[in-house]
């Protein structure tokens, strides 16, 4: 794992390697809000905290958030430290407010999705994605806290502080991992569901295509924000050969 950045207090700009990474991971977070758009507000309606009539609006929120808050945000907040070209300070910074922003999404995606299955009289939590997603969310959220305590304020000693961040990076880099996988449950639950009765959606058709696809690209966006953010030195290795 490469936190030299942190440790050592440096604010050397990443290297070209990185920039490449990076930059895949930016376009492929694009790419990944620009789908789930089109399919909740093109295909499933729109999108809507409080509907009357149409309850699937106050569902189609929860994906669109969960996706741009724990993934995009919280993947915009881990490449920070390499992608933006600011002090060290200024990156801690918004390293901190990205990943409280995703967490607010994050909960208000949480919140949506509650609100769908009470006012559609649907049971809670009894799917394994309910389950991941409320442990990933939950975990997010102490992630977050135990940062900014240990980092911000009131703050660990220096001694502290460098024995923690190796752990910090990692316990992210598994709670951003665990945020995709329960996309990828969701998506798959969402489009099972729509291809069961009464809806009978298609399963080649245009709606289920761009469902697939669109979890196909969040994982991409994982596994790019994973190698983005991970360096590996070969010469570490050599004694295994």
């Amino acid at each position: 794992m490469d936190m030299d950045m942190e440790v050592k207090g440096a604010s050397a700009p990443p290297s070209k390697k990185a920039d490449a990474r990076t930059l895949v991971a930016h376009l492929l977070a694009v790419a990944a809000t620009v789908l789930v758009l089109l399919w909740c507000v093109h295909f499933r309606g729109g999108l809507a905290l409080r509907s009357l009539d149409n309850k699937q609006l106050i569902f189609n929120v929860h994906p669109v958030l969960m996706l741009l808050g724990p993934i995009v945000l919280g993947g915009e907040a881990i490449l920070c430290y390499r992608s933006l070209p600011l002090a060290r300070d200024a990156r801690k910074k918004a390293h901190l407010a990205l990943h409280a922003a995703g967490l607010a999404a994050g909960a208000l995606g949480v919140y949506a999705v509650f609100k769908f299955h009470v006012e559609s009289g649907i049971p809670n939590l009894y799917s394994l994605h309910s389950w991941v997603g409320i442990a990933t969310i939950s975990l997010y959220a102490l992630q977050w806290a135990a940062g900014f305590l240990a980092f911000f304020y009131p703050g660990a000693s220096p001694a502290t502080r460098r024995r923690a961040v190796p752990w910090h990076a990692v316990c992210g880099l598994l709670v951003f991992a665990l945020a995709v996988g329960t996309a990828q449950l969701g998506f798959l639950e969402k489009l099972t569901f729509l291809q069961g009765p009464p809806l009978r959606l298609p399963k080649y058709g245009a709606e289920a295509m761009l469902v697939n696809f669109t979890a196909l690209v969040v994982l991409l966006l994982g596994v790019a924000v994973v190698l983005a953010t991970v360096t590996i030195d070969g010469t570490r290795y050599n004694t295994i050969m």
